[in-house]
């Protein structure tokens, strides 16, 4: 078996708020947008200006002897660093002072102060660096929900996994690798909870994972400046080409009300689809005083039910062949 074909995601030149939220929000697929002004950071957060700026502020940092971080099995250590330190170590490739290993690799994603109750935002947690960075306006202000800073180190890879909300990933500095999956394709991701199982998207293991062959993969690689517009529940994959400096900005697609209160990070399932998942386990574990073909008879006509109730009829995929796609 090999992998399915892979699908450039397309790219929109000079996109303002009006440009996006009529041609390209819409359609609920991913899009790069570039001439998207973010500020003076694409031109001053080198590795010294974000050490200066930042400052001797301790962060919580992802440490990795693996390049390739598995959020499910944990093959990483947490530890605290300040932060100009870490920002130092994340841009070397050999580390003379180091947790694991001289080529361990790092991952910082910023938390709130209080890192259980308050979403990250880069203007509380680094007020120095923010000054530097324009939150594109393309949403209204009290849709926000985070504005996360993320520094990897280069050749770092992060595990596949969705997000409850719409986000903007603004490429500040270095080139990233982003592969991306449709909503419709959950059920060839293996997945646990919100991740993925398969580690290695490249090279899958498909004796292991034979249905992922049927996953239509995105892709696209991100230079600095641009934006990667990234619909909630949309699958996605980073791999750092280059040492890089990446801020992720949320906001809340559905009513405030859908979304679990009690969750800082944004990606715990809306409240009516966790019950609804809850619903569902309890309907299972009743299937289990059944004899195993009446079992199998019930489940199916559950899961006929669902997909005649629940499942929705989406415009067909649109091949886009040619990258340099481009929206005046």
């Amino acid at each position: 078996m090999e992998l399915g074909e892979t699908l450039a995601v397309p790219v929109y030149e000079g996109v303002d708020k009006d440009t996006f939220l009529r041609d390209i929000y819409p359609t609920r697929r991913p899009a790069v947008l570039k001439g998207v002004s973010l500020g003076p950071c694409c031109d001053r957060w080198t590795v010294e200006y974000l050490a200066e700026r930042g400052g001797p502020k301790d962060v919580k940092v992802h440490v990795s002897a693996e390049p390739r971080m598995d959020f499910l099995h944990k093959n990483f250590l947490y530890r605290t660093l300040p932060f100009d330190a870490f920002v130092r170590r994340a841009a070397e490739k050999k580390h003379s002072d180091f947790f694991i290993s001289e080529d361990e690799s790092y991952y910082l994603r910023s938390l709130g102060e209080d890192s259980r109750k308050e979403p990250a935002d880069l203007r509380k947690q680094f007020p120095g660096l923010a000054e530097d960075f324009c939150i594109p306006e393309f949403f209204d202000p009290e849709q926000f929900f985070s504005c996360v800073f993320r520094i990897s180190s280069c050749g770092l890879q992060l595990w596949t996994h969705y997000d409850v909300m719409d986000n903007l990933l603004a490429q500040v500095t270095g080139r990233k690798r982003v592969v991306l999956y449709s909503p419709q394709d959950a059920q060839h991701l293996y997945l646990v909870g919100d991740k993925s199982e398969i580690l290695d998207i490249d090279m899958p293991d498909l004796e292991r994972f034979p249905d992922f062959v049927k996953a239509r993969r995105y892709e696209c690689v991100l230079d600095a400046g641009d934006l990667l517009f990234i619909p909630a529940l949309w699958f996605h994959n980073t791999l750092a080409l280059q040492f890089g400096v990446g801020v992720n900005v949320f906001w809340r697609h559905l009513p405030a009300e859908s979304y679990d209160k009690r969750d800082p990070y944004g990606n715990k399932d809306p409240v009516a689809a966790a019950r609804a998942m809850q619903g569902l386990d309890r309907a299972l574990r009743m299937l289990e005083d059944l004899p195993p073909d009446y079992r199998d008879f019930y489940a199916r006509r559950m899961v006929l039910r669902i997909q005649s109730r629940a499942y929705c009829s989406l415009p067909a995929e649109a091949v886009h062949t040619d990258s340099s796609l481009k929206s005046s």
